[in-house]
């Protein structure tokens, strides 16, 4: 599967692959050693799994690198819980090619990899009642009652993009439907997750459907 991926990902041309690893415990050190801008992610793996290599990834301070999971079985708990873990994204292994090269550039440019059917199953589950506590790393931060975009400090078009992005789309779309730029538009998400106090896109599209803001 790994040499399979490699291939796939070298043949795009703008994609290098840097390492792999057989198992959880091998990837956590390889990505603290090679500092690549994406991992994709097993679940099942010896050793250590990968939701607990993502744990330990995200939670490490030298690193930046975007996770995407990368799994056989599209199973809600594994879903939840890889966003719980940190990770930007989830994707299934019967991913097309194209699809794969796709997820490693929105990825890299700090989009959230999640299908619009997936981003209502995460936004259900997590607006529907206060999540885990052991499951900090992905969470919302707690909205305060009778909360605007307005009283955490977004001005109008940082919230209309925040009502974009609860519609799952990327920053292209959201360019193109406010007809501006794809730096202005990344520089809004940037702004929104700073005066949200959102670790990712996930996080403040939950937090906007708990304040009725989407």
């Amino acid at each position: 599967m790994r040499a399979g991926f490699r291939m796939i990902l070298e043949a795009s041309g703008d994609i290098a692959v840097v390492g792999e690893a057989g198992d959880g415990a091998e990837a956590v050190e390889t990505v603290a050693r090679l500092q690549p801008d994406v991992v994709f992610m097993d679940v099942q793996m010896p050793v250590l799994d990968g939701l607990e290599a993502t744990r330990r990834i995200v939670a490490d301070p030298r690193n930046s690198s975007a996770v995407v999971v990368v799994t056989t079985f599209d199973r809600d708990d594994y879903l939840f819980q890889a966003l719980q873990a940190g990770a930007s994204g989830f994707l299934l292994k019967n991913a097309g090619p194209e699809e794969l090269a796709a997820a490693v550039r929105v990825a890299a440019a700090g989009d959230a990899l999640l299908a619009p059917e997936v981003t209502r199953r995460v936004i259900e589950r997590f607006a529907g009642g206060p999540p885990d506590a052991t499951s900090a790393t992905t969470e919302a931060p707690a909205a305060p009652q009778a909360s605007t975009p307005a009283d955490h400090g977004l001005t109008e078009r940082e919230a209309e993009v925040l009502r974009l992005l609860a519609r799952a789309l990327s920053n292209a779309e959201i360019a193109r439907e406010l007809f501006i730029g794809d730096a202005t538009v990344k520089t809004h998400v940037s702004n929104i997750l700073i005066k949200l106090g959102a670790r990712d896109r996930v996080a403040a599209v939950v937090l906007a459907h708990r304040n009725g803001w989407a």
